[in-house]
């Protein structure tokens, strides 16, 4: 074997601590140890590296599971301290050690094994496709993919809080849910926690009905008239606690939300690939701002084959013999796939030759959303060219 040409460091991460290997590219390990997320053990982990390669400045290859996970922040520093930053795939990795098995299942046995992917890496198609460089992305994308996860989150908690307090509202009162076609609706929220008590609300005065923001005559009408024959089943007494509590947690959420939105606007202004995904027609703000945030560079991708697959708009071939099928991807990231989903079908209504395509998904049998997830296999194509060759999308006149 030829002589070393870089320092190798496995990593097996931990939520509270973490398994390290230091060796060299000829597979001989020089360290193993064990670190902590104190700031101290991550000063000895640099301190431990950059002795071993003091005497022939080799570069440094550091590989890690979970990078963007538990890795935090020891990955940051890792690709500040100008080292090459090596995600391990987890699947891939148990995949190995399926076929060559260790002698148990411990850490240190872990980051031997990724060792042996290293140097198996250009003879085995499973070790290389378990090792996956991780590329720097633009900081405004790495931004925007926080954000939009925290306000996907915040969404998704709206929802089931609205969800939960409709329910509550249906069990209790059925006319004071009757009175809006919404329930998360401002002017609705703000009447619901105007009160500590769900019965005082068939007692509010017209007047003080008109003081509540949002809430203007017509809506204090209809109030009036629910008030008239207002009904409280027996347990509003404790579950009309619940339901202004909930109110009360959704008008934060929509505070929190709209916080957020305006976060995003600000910065998809500065993403060049959120102003470019924006400029396709159902690709509204958040879902381009989101997009940004999930792809972070097409660097990242060998193809748009590669950027399909991790968007979740294609799938695999699971053929054998005389046996035809395929089988969905492990590695989609559905935050983007999400936003691809939502986007692609809102794309819809804004093209006649993409409304032709779905509609001709739609009659050979396909489900809506196997209809939408094909177009939007059309679609990375698209946004792939866009990306790569810095165009804007223009719309085709096809009436």
């Amino acid at each position: 074997m030829s002589e070393a040409y870089e320092i190798r460091v496995c990593m097996d991460i931990g939520s509270q601590s973490h398994q390290v290997a230091i060796g060299l590219s000829t597979g001989k390990i020089l360290e193993e140890f064990n670190i902590s997320h104190t700031p101290q053990d991550i000063d000895l982990f640099f301190n431990k590296i950059e002795n071993h390669k003091v005497n022939d400045q080799l570069p440094v290859v550091v590989a890690m599971e979970s990078y963007n996970g538990h890795a935090r922040p020891i990955d940051k520093y890792v690709l500040e301290k100008g080292y090459r930053l090596i995600n391990v795939n987890n699947y891939k990795l148990a995949q190995f050690k399926k076929i060559f098995p260790g002698a148990s299942k411990r850490d240190v046995i872990d980051t031997r094994k990724m060792f042996e992917l290293f140097t198996l890496q250009d003879h085995l198609p499973l070790a290389k496709n378990a090792l996956q460089p991780v590329i720097p992305i633009p900081e405004v994308n790495e931004k925007l993919k926080r954000i939009t996860r925290r306000r996907r989150s915040l969404v998704n908690e709206k929802v089931r809080v609205v969800n939960r307090m409709q329910s509550d509202l249906q069990a209790i009162s059925p006319g004071l849910l009757g009175i809006t076609g919404s329930a998360d609706n401002l002017w609705f929220l703000r009447f619901l926690t105007s009160r500590n008590e769900i019965q005082q609300l068939s007692r509010i005065q017209f007047k003080s009905l008109l003081k509540i923001k949002g809430l203007g005559n017509s809506y204090a009408l209809e109030i009036k008239n629910w008030q008239e024959n207002a009904i409280f089943s027996a347990d509003a007494e404790w579950v009309g606690e619940m339901i202004i509590r909930d109110a009360r947690r959704l008008l934060e959420l929509i505070d929190a939300i709209s916080a957020l939105e305006k976060k995003i606007d600000l910065l998809a202004t500065e993403s060049e690939m959120a102003k470019r995904l924006k400029t396709i027609g159902g690709f509204g703000k958040i879902c381009a701002a989101e997009l940004a945030g999930e792809i972070g560079t097409t660097d990242r991708f060998d193809s748009e084959a590669s950027l399909a697959l991790y968007l979740g708009m294609a799938i695999l071939n699971n053929s054998s013999g005389l046996y035809e099928g395929t089988k969905k991807s492990k590695h989609v990231n559905y935050s983007a796939k999400a936003a691809m989903m939502t986007a692609t079908a809102i794309h819809i209504r804004s093209s006649s030759q993409s409304k032709k395509y779905y509609d001709k998904k739609r009659n050979e049998g396909k489900k809506h959303n196997q209809a939408v997830r094909s177009l939007g296999r059309h679609m990375v194509r698209v946004i792939w060219s866009m990306l790569k060759n810095e165009r804007d999308f223009i719309m085709q006149n096809n009436d």
